[in-house]
């Protein structure tokens, strides 16, 4: 294949729950440079949780501007997006509404983790309305149809009347980029009842109280939807261009969420001659796990499988052709940082690494490193502190500990991390667990995310399980996906599963 200059190379833009990250990605994808920036949360009251989509985008053209300072602009043949799936709120002149009582107009997006609609989706639950199949037979808060029904019923006047556009986050950062209004089905499909080829059912949005949405078309959640990768528009915008520092027309591609696009960047690794039962065996025996503030779950099939308390399935949501299942638990490494920053020897811990410094000190109190899972006998946690994701489904469970003592040595706050990341393994024993169940033939573990960094967490997981987990040799699957989704829009490649892309990931076996 012929390109029109020695090096090219594709930039990935990854908006997670804190932070901003965009990285420069050879054709051999490989990470030529990353940066990074911060973005707010806000919690204006309990289980409410919004951001800025100005400051979103801001932060993306930083960071952007920053890895590709090195190279010729005309070098980064596309760019591609994933994000949180939070949902934005705009109104007719594309100008953020305010989505809490507050009233702050820049802070018109309800996150991911945002809780506030649980009251709502037991309600969508309850109609036992026919696309609930496809969510594990119970509506989350997590997607958007709640969050849309409360905002209709708590802030009708400042936010339901105004809005004109509901853009799941990825598909806001792709219409920023190119003005195009066209959705992806991975965002569509996932976390909004969307069902191709026939689209939405207009009986779901009438059964629950928004008929108002169908309005043109069903022009303000989206009308037209492709696959992700596709390219979008004319590319980037004359505007768009000058904020990210890059040419005009440059090949935007269709968005991912972002545990979907850590799925795409990791699960078709090359693993070849580390001897893994998921070697010479079709692609639907790994399952990816994205772990970080919250871990999602993916797994695939040739055929439609239906979980109970999973989310799916869909079709053509991460790899085309193929249906996807995706478990998940709501908190991980926000749990951990949770349990640690609550223990009366945090302000000891902090004056040492912190997680690294935590699994070398329970090395050192366990007699091998094969006992460090025994020091947690008589300390267990449940760890459904922002409820139950899969495959219970019930956000309104809480969190519990049980077995602490009066102590508040440092070592007692080693053993309550070791029982927290043991509690999180056995929770992605449970979701295995149902999709073996349910049909799927998982034999390998994939991991990614910040928390896949973290050498107890990976090996805790492999215990538990009894599963190899294979992480990959570029750490970054999440920014090495949104990168893929630029490289098969700028047409180079014919599609996210080029081969030469999903070679481009090697791996690291962990037993």
């Amino acid at each position: 294949m012929a390109f029109p200059y020695p090096t090219v190379y594709y930039v990935g833009v990854d908006v997670g729950t804190a932070s901003v990250r965009a990285a420069l990605v050879s054709r051999a994808g490989l990470l030529n440079s990353t940066a990074e920036e911060p973005i707010s949360i806000w919690e204006p009251q309990a289980d409410h949780y919004v951001q800025s989509s100005s400051e979103i985008w801001e932060k993306c053209c930083t960071v952007v501007k920053v890895v590709t300072q090195s190279v010729e602009r005309s070098q980064v043949r596309g760019i591609g997006f994933d994000a949180t799936c939070s949902l934005v709120v705009l109104d007719q002149s594309f100008q953020p509404v305010p989505v809490s009582q507050d009233g702050d107009r820049q802070r018109n997006v309800v996150m991911w983790m945002d809780h506030r609609a649980e009251e709502q989706a037991a309600r969508i639950t309850n109609t036992g309305h026919g696309v609930l199949s496809r969510v594990g037979g119970v509506m989350s808060p997590e997607m958007q149809p709640p969050k849309l029904l409360w905002l209709k019923e708590n802030l009708k006047e400042s936010c339901w009347k105004e809005a004109a556009h509901f853009f799941d986050l990825p598909d806001f950062l792709s219409w920023k980029a190119t003005g195009s209004l066209t959705r992806s089905l991975c965002t569509l499909v996932c976390k909004w009842t969307y069902c191709p080829p026939e689209g939405w059912d207009a009986s779901f949005w009438t059964s629950i109280g928004l008929e108002d949405l169908l309005e043109n078309d069903f022009s303000k959640i989206g009308s037209v939807s492709c696959p992700p990768g596709s390219p979008l528009g004319d590319g980037l915008t004359q505007e768009a261009a000058a904020d990210l520092g890059l040419d005009p027309g440059t090949a935007v591609g269709a968005s991912l969420i972002d545990a979907h696009a850590g799925g795409l960047g990791v699960i078709g690794a090359d693993v070849k001659g580390f001897h893994l039962p998921c070697e010479d065996q079709p692609i639907t025996s790994r399952m990816a796990m994205i772990c970080g503030t919250s871990t999602c779950h993916m797994a695939i099939s040739e055929q439609p499988l239906f979980v109970p308390g999973v989310w799916g399935p869909c079709l053509s949501a991460m790899v085309p052709g193929v249906w996807l299942n995706e478990g998940g638990q709501s908190a991980t490494g926000r749990l951990i940082d949770h349990v640690m920053k609550g223990h009366a020897a945090y302000t000891q811990l902090q004056e040492q690494a912190r997680q690294s410094y935590l699994n070398s000190h329970l090395s050192s109190m366990a007699d091998s490193r094969s006992a460090v899972d025994l020091l947690g006998s008589s300390l267990h946690v449940w760890p459904d502190f922002h409820g139950n994701r899969s495959p219970l489904a019930d956000p309104t469970l809480k969190g519990m500990v049980t077995g602490l003592s009066l102590s508040q040595t440092l070592d007692d706050l080693a053993l309550l991390y070791l029982a927290t990341i043991q509690a999180l393994a056995l929770g992605t024993l449970h979701i295995l667990e149902a999709m073996k169940e349910a049909g799927h033939d998982i034999r390998t573990l994939f991991l990614c995310g910040g928390l896949s960094k973290n050498s107890l967490f990976v090996q805790i997981h492999a215990n538990a399980t009894g599963l190899p987990v294979v992480l990959p040799d570029q750490m970054e699957a999440v920014l090495i996906g949104a990168a893929v989704l630029g490289a098969c829009a700028s047409q180079d490649y014919s599609t996210v599963c080029h081969p030469i892309l999903l070679a481009s990931v090697h791996t690291q076996h962990r037993s």
